[in-house]
């Protein structure tokens, strides 16, 4: 039996990293409303220093 904690955690699918874009934002944004009910979401980060964007993949 799993409990409401344990069924909320995110598992680490993947990550791939670009150069910085500000459209990156846009497209997470879509795959998160489009893959939703996939049971996947999307996370982005920016790293100033070394110019880049980090797309996370998870699975809940």
């Amino acid at each position: 039996m799993t409990t409401e904690k344990e069924h909320d955690k995110l598992e680490l699918i993947a990550t791939r990293s670009f150069q910085a874009c500000d459209e990156l934002y846009r497209v997470v944004d879509f795959l998160n409303k489009t893959l939703k009910h996939k049971r996947l979401i999307f996370g982005l980060t920016k790293d100033s220093r070394k110019g880049e964007m980090t797309i996370s993949v998870y699975e809940t």
